[in-house]
This record gives C-alpha cells, sequence and structure tokens, in this order.
C-alpha cells in the first residue's frame, strides 16, 4: 500500500482572498524557560486543505458535524485537466469515475463551471475535489457552490496533487475536524493506492 498526503499546510497556505489571515504563535516555550511548548493558532475555516460543507451557501444544508462520515472515507478517482470543465465534460467523465471524484490542475484556471455542478447534482458523486481555493471557476463562483450546496454535495479544496497520477485505484481518507455548527473545517487529506504486482 502506498500512502499519499495530498493535505497542505495550514500556516504555509495563503488564507482565501478576503479571510483572516492565519496567525500563529508560541505561548509557552522551553526554550524560555517554560516548563513545555504551547502554542495556539488562530485559521478561517477555510483554510489549508478543508472541508466544504453545503451550509457554506445553503442555509438548510447540512453542517459539517451533520455529514455521514462514510463521505469522507472511499473509493476515489483522480483526474487531470488543462481547463474549466464543463457539463458535457462531466457527463463523459462520471460514468468512468467513482463516488469521488478529485480535479488535478494543470492550466492558469481551473475548476467547475455551473453547467458542471448541475451534472454533478444530478449524479451519484458524494464528494468533489481539487487542488485549488475553490472548486468553482472563477466566474462562476457563487453558482457552481449553490448548485452543489442544494444537492448535499460535500466539496474537498485545496489539496496538494504535485506527485498524483490520474486513476481509479485510489482510496480517499480526508475526515474533517469536528466543529458542530460550522460550515466548513480542515482535514488531513490522504490517498491510498494499492500497489501493484509483488
Amino acid at each position: 500500500m502506498i500512502i499519499y498526503d495530498i493535505s497542505k499546510s495550514i500556516p504555509d497556505t495563503p488564507p482565501y482572498e478576503g479571510d483572516p489571515e492565519t496567525v500563529c504563535e508560541m505561548i509557552k516555550s522551553i526554550d524560555e524557560g517554560d516548563e513545555y511548548n504551547l502554542s495556539m493558532f488562530s485559521i478561517s475555516s477555510h483554510t489549508g486543505t478543508h472541508i466544504d460543507s453545503p451550509f457554506h451557501f445553503d442555509n438548510e444544508g447540512k453542517k459539517i458535524d451533520e455529514l455521514r462520515l462514510s463521505t469522507f472515507y472511499g473509493k476515489c478517482s483522480v483526474i487531470s485537466t488543462d481547463r474549466i470543465l464543463t457539463g458535457g465534460d462531466m457527463e463523459q467523465l462520471l460514468p468512468k469515475c467513482r463516488k469521488r471524484l478529485i480535479i488535478h490542475t494543470t492550466g492558469e484556471d481551473g475548476g467547475i463551471e455551473n453547467s458542471a455542478a448541475q451534472v454533478i447534482a444530478d449524479s451519484d458523486l458524494v464528494l468533489i475535489g481539487i487542488d485549488r481555493s475553490s472548486i468553482a471557476a472563477s466566474f462562476d463562483t457563487m453558482r457552481v457552490h449553490r448548485i452543489l450546496a442544494s444537492s448535499n454535495i460535500t466539496v474537498l479544496e485545496n489539496l496538494d496533487l504535485e506527485n498524483i497520477k490520474d486513476g481509479n485505484d485510489y482510496t480517499l481518507c480526508a475526515f474533517p475536524i469536528r466543529l458542530d455548527g460550522f460550515e466548513a473545517a480542515p482535514c488531513r487529506a490522504i490517498l491510498f493506492e494499492q500497489e501493484k504486482g509483488f
């Protein structure tokens, strides 16, 4: 079994534009004469690799603690694209994919537009992830998120997919921190790949 950490470091990941800055501070230090080390941090719930629940864009949507844990663990497909994905793209891709889909972007822009979100909403996909700070194309942010939220599709954002190849042979594990009542939470995202041969 090969294990890939596809999470980004929270202190090293810039916040989404308009979100609060990340603050990390040592408040106790053995080097400064304290008996132990103790740190604190302040972050947006969307900092680093994180899960968006439907509540992020839909007041009637499920919150982080209301999502089924099985959503975050299971068979997963990874695809690469150098452009924004449309509904037509998704209609071709989804029949070949698992119930969890991760998009590896290789172009200047990436994500999905609203027609792709609508195809996803009408499918049996339970989670969609991406290696950008937003699953949505930059010109379609609100509509994409609202379509996914209204269909209770979970979104996984800000992944590190630098060393990940396309394929259907992955198992995803991306459990969010339990933050009852929140619309999002950081997570540690891992891909497992079964080694081929002996």
